[in-house]
């Protein structure tokens, strides 16, 4: 029997046609095994409902981990985020500064889906030896953003997690951060502070005692807690002590809640809102730690800042100094890992009770009396942390004009362009300061200061 021509090229039409579908579905299925944004039924309820939106943001654990390569055994991958096209970046929410029911509703949103931004542009991959940035945020917009333009020349800052921790809801804050688009960033929001507080602890309640009111008077008035002034006499004043609850808090957020931190063993970096940093941070602080597993297997910290007058980058970029940890001399650009973290909260007491309002001075009293063999450190000689802050809570000075100490820094790094990114690092020398057990400044007398700091450190 003769086959018609249509026929037959119906039947090769249907068998190709069979074919191609065969090959599409074998396409999808391995892309959705293996493609973690591809687009199946709950993306796409998650792109039409914006709101319910959580972002996958960790694929860690061993079984995610088995199928990826590190680059070599020193520097093993712990977080590994690939960039999600579907991905949302910085939802904005409808708050007024001055509806504090409204703020409060709104930290708890974003510390509660701990969002992490530009993922759809870089992913994450956090290493042995990467670097975390956290920034220590209060009030001073203009310092935060010079801090945010230094950070966009940085080398290597696109592989870096930029978390900004805030004691202050402000839009002109939150604007700045929100223009960060060269690296992925996550902001966190200290939820017990004076802002959200403002007429009852930890803000100012209309009953507290007076600052330099006597003690004999207090009991008298019958103000807050009139039993408990600082070992000068003093009362508590809010804004002193807010800052230490935060620097507190905020490394109890970050090494123990964080979901993206539960797998990383790395550097993290401490910056605060008027700091400006070398284009080279990064990478030298990655060539330090490496000569600190060689040459101070002791020291738990590398401290990238210094207050030196005279900075010589010629002599001293790739120099390191040793040194013990002395508040004056090392709390700018503190670098450590997760175990030096869990030092200070063994020291936890300590710590809390220590009658002086100033974090830094209370980690050196935890040095020198409590964490065992002291906090010894890498400091480098070329400082690449610059401290801008002319005007803030110890600085009063008259002449306070950022832009004109930004000039001054830029100008510096400039001149000094050349010596940045050193090929070798080393150690050279030792720190000869007499290390003392530090006389406290009083400030943090008030019980409820010391339960509050309590309470971080047992992260309730």
């Amino acid at each position: 029997m003769r086959v018609r021509p249509t026929r037959l090229l119906r039947s090769l039409f249907l068998v190709v046609l069979i074919l191609f579908v065969m090959l599409n579905m074998h396409v999808l299925l391995n892309f959705n095994s293996h493609h973690p944004a591809s687009m199946d039924i709950s993306l796409l309820h998650k792109l039409r409902n914006p709101d319910n939106y959580v972002n996958p943001h960790v694929q860690v654990g061993h079984e995610k981990l088995d199928t990826i390569t590190p680059q070599s055994n020193e520097a093993k991958l712990e977080v590994f985020i690939p960039p999600l096209m579907y991905n949302q970046t910085f939802l904005k929410g409808d708050v007024q500064e001055n509806n504090l029911t409204q703020i409060k509703s709104e930290i708890d949103k974003i510390n509660r889906e701990q969002f992490i931004h530009n993922l759809h542009k870089f992913g994450l991959k956090l290493r042995t030896d990467s670097v975390v940035m956290v920034v220590q945020v209060h009030d001073r917009a203009q310092y935060l953003q010079m801090l945010v333009d230094s950070l966009r020349k940085v080398k290597k800052i696109e592989e870096t997690l930029v978390i900004f921790s805030h004691d202050v809801y402000s839009e002109a804050l939150n604007k700045i951060v929100q223009s960060i688009d060269f690296c992925p960033v996550m902001q966190i929001f200290m939820p017990v502070t004076a802002q959200l507080h403002p007429k009852e602890f930890p803000g100012e309640h209309p009953n507290d005692c007076p600052r330099n009111i006597k003690k004999a008077e207090a009991a008298t008035k019958k103000c807050n807690n009139w039993e408990h002034p600082d070992k000068y006499g003093h009362y508590r004043e809010a804004k002193y002590c807010q800052t230490k609850h935060h620097w507190l808090w905020k490394l109890q957020r970050v090494f123990d809640e964080l979901d993206v931190m539960k797998n990383y063993t790395g550097q993290v970096l401490l910056l605060e809102e008027d700091y400006y940093v070398a284009p080279d941070i990064i990478t030298t602080l990655q060539m330090t730690l490496n000569l600190k597993k060689k040459e101070c297997k002791e020291c738990r910290m590398i401290t990238a800042g210094n207050y030196d007058k005279s900075q010589l980058f010629s002599a001293n970029s790739g120099k390191m100094e040793l040194a013990s940890w002395i508040s004056s001399r090392h709390n700018m650009g503190m670098t450590f890992a997760r175990d030096l973290w869990n030092e200070i909260k063994k020291c936890a007491k300590e710590f809390c009770n220590f009658d002086d309002y100033n974090w830094d001075w209370t980690l050196q009293h935890l040095s020198m009396k409590c964490i065992p063999g002291q906090i010894k450190l890498l400091k480098m000689k070329a400082t690449r942390v610059f401290h801008m802050g002319d005007c803030g809570v110890h600085h009063k000075g008259k002449n306070c004009n950022p832009q004109v100490k930004k000039a001054q820094v830029e100008n510096q790094i400039n001149q000094n362009l050349k010596h940045l990114f050193p090929n070798v690092v080393s150690v050279n020398g030792q720190s000869r300061f007499k290390l003392r057990d530090p006389k406290p400044n009083g400030g943090w007398g008030d019980i409820r200061d010391r339960n509050l700091c309590l309470s971080f450190m047992n992260g309730a």
